[in-house]
């Protein structure tokens, strides 16, 4: 494999160092949280430190099975994050040469680590004008019978926020299961959903179905680095597992005993993060709907849009980008980090603080004029 650094790592936050950013509008999840926040008994002297069970704590593989109708706990692997669990998934699906169909935009790994094994990629591009909404008929036109191995798409959407409604969803399950071909929904926004358009956990739908998900993004515990691959294939789980033990073994016995316990406390530690999240996106919304220089496509869940300068604005989108750190201490997530003009940007509304979000939104609009043509 040929690695490469992405330019969303390189230019990440962590990279340019979070005292150079004042007003931080590009991370695509909520605030991150300490312990003492989470108002568990967790006992951590008590803890021993051993090898862990490779498939992932019991304790927390039952609480990520729990919601999740015929899903039972050995369906779940743990992994050390989502990015794992996705680098798992194409390592154990894919080699040089064989076929997979991946959304863009999209989450970098989803599209960086088939290209790292060679793999031949099939892009189906979603667009503004279509309200970033996948056409599933374009998927089914990219798939080669016989030697597509794998489909990657994302509910809700990063960086999007878009939501793949039901429908659409079991039709890809269907185009999966006609290619005998396996189905990655990475569904790490699916506990912040804003609508009622919830979809059901995918891998809960099929054998040929890997749903990946963690507890970075809607509980902003990134730290612990948890995520996990769920599957109800025996066969496909093994390899998954196979995988794992080749690259970490087991995960640490710390992070996977306080994700448990989250997890456990769902309802009361989610609730109020969910409450924060949409009461954000609706000063996001009333600001979109306030001014004339930007666009977006309402998110349906998750703590990002993908924003855009409206048609009629003519702006160096260089020197915006460099005046919104350089001069307004603002920043968000360009373009380029998701194979697609600078002229938009995703907006991560989840982290900062709500002064922090209002004072971003008013430097997008200051730092525009100063880039006007």
């Amino acid at each position: 494999m040929r690695y490469r650094r992405m330019p969303i790592e390189v230019e990440s936050p962590e990279e340019l160092g979070y005292d150079t950013i004042t007003n931080n509008l590009s991370e695509s999840s909520v605030a991150d949280r300490k312990l003492s926040d989470l108002g568990l008994d967790l006992d951590l002297d008590a803890l021993v430190l051993c090898y862990g069970d490779h498939r992932g704590d019991p304790v927390l593989r039952r609480a990520i099975a729990a919601p999740a109708p015929d899903i039972e706990p050995e369906h779940v692997i743990v992994t050390a994050g989502a990015a794992a669990a996705l680098f798992c998934v194409a390592t154990a699906l894919l080699e040089r040469g064989d076929h997979a169909v991946v959304v863009r935009t999209n989450y970098a790994t989803n599209l960086e680590t088939p290209r790292a094994i060679g793999a031949d990629l099939d892009i189906v591009d979603l667009s503004f004008d279509r309200g970033w909404r996948l056409d599933v008929d374009e998927v089914a036109e990219r798939i080669k019978y016989g030697t597509t191995r794998l489909i990657s798409v994302t509910t809700p959407h990063n960086p999007t926020g878009t939501l793949l409604p039901a429908a659409d969803l079991k039709r890809l399950v269907g185009l999966a299961e006609q290619a005998d071909a396996v189905l990655l929904v990475d569904e790490t926004y699916r506990d912040l959903t804003h609508t009622g358009d919830r979809t059901p956990l995918a891998a809960s739908l099929s054998p040929n179905v890997v749903s990946v998900s963690s507890m970075s993004k809607s509980y902003g515990l990134p730290g612990i680095r948890i995520g996990w691959m769920v599957c109800t294939d025996p066969e496909l789980r093994e390899q998954l597992l196979a995988a794992k033990e080749q690259i970490l073994i087991c995960g640490s016995t710390i992070d996977e005993h306080i994700a448990g316990q989250v997890l456990s406390n769902r309802s009361r530690i989610l609730g109020p993060i969910l409450g924060d999240v949409r009461a954000r996106l609706a000063i996001v919304d009333a600001w979109m709907s306030d001014q004339d220089t930007f666009e977006w496509i309402r998110p349906g869940g998750g703590v990002v849009g993908l924003v855009r300068f409206r048609e009629h604005v003519e702006v160096d989108e260089v020197r915006f980008h460099e005046r919104l750190l350089g001069m307004h201490g603002t920043y968000v997530g360009p373009g380029h980090w998701f194979e697609i003009s600078d002229r938009s940007f995703r907006l991560g509304f989840g982290w900062p603080t709500h002064e922090e979000l209002h004072a971003g939104l008013d430097a997008l609009l200051a730092a525009a004029a100063d880039a006007a043509r």
